[in-house]
């Protein structure tokens, strides 16, 4: 059974917002109204950009429409389509640190899903959950145009870490998807992508599911001391 909304899980303040901030896989189907949704895009769109270019481009979906455009590229990924990748996002061949952490996070998912090793038809049928939205009521796709350069791809990871930020100063919490980036096409055809944009990534929005046992996952950070050399200060 889906556990209802907490009656208050709203960031209080910007530090708040960020150490609560996680990529939750399992929503609420409560709704969210347009009104919070046109907020927290307000917001995350104060993120700097240079010579305020401001890249970022949104397709907002809920309803049907989010109905739609999920039954189309689930359809695809359930009969083996893999789609076709427009961008690189990770490494080929992975290294370390890099790959122990993709391991762990992975591994540490399916341990509260009691998914084991080689139960490749759950792990087919978790990663299909990401083109549901996670069940969330609200999934957005974002894109940026396709001349742009890697600054620009730097200023539109701000906008959407503003996104995560601004959500869970209303209460949501969020999940960035680079899963729904290698279905451009079938994405294209559900929604007015013009072609200059390139797919970036899904955003699920919506209220937790608290009873859901991969929502327990608290990923490990590096400390401070670990990542970061000190100068005259």
């Amino acid at each position: 059974m889906n556990a209802a909304p907490p009656r208050e899980d709203r960031a209080a303040t910007p530090a708040e917002a960020l150490a609560t901030r996680r990529s939750v896989r399992a929503f609420l189907p409560t709704p969210v109204p347009r009104e919070t949704v046109e907020r927290i895009l307000a917001l995350a769109a104060r993120a700097p950009s240079g010579t305020n270019m401001q890249p970022w481009a949104v397709q907002v979906v809920a309803g049907a429409a989010k109905d739609a455009l999920c039954d189309a590229v689930q359809a695809a990924f359930d009969a083996g389509d893999p789609g076709e990748p427009e961008w690189q996002y990770y490494p080929d061949p992975f290294f370390e640190p890099y790959l122990s952490r993709r391991r762990k996070i992975g591994w540490d998912l399916y341990g509260l899903l009691g998914i084991g090793r080689g139960d490749k038809a759950r792990m087919h049928a978790q990663h299909a959950r990401n083109f549901r939205f996670f069940g969330a009521p609200v999934g957005m796709i974002v894109t940026i145009h396709r001349d742009l350069k890697i600054g620009s791809w730097l200023d539109l990871g701000i906008f959407l870490g503003g996104i995560c930020t601004a959500a869970r100063g209303e209460g949501l919490h969020t999940c960035l998807q680079a899963a729904w980036a290698p279905y451009h096409r079938i994405i294209r055809a559900q929604l007015p992508i013009p072609p200059e944009q390139t797919v970036v990534c899904g955003v699920a929005l919506g209220h937790e599911d608290t009873a859901a046992p991969e929502n327990a996952l608290r990923t490990e950070r590096e400390p401070v001391s670990a990542f970061a050399r000190f100068h005259g200060l």
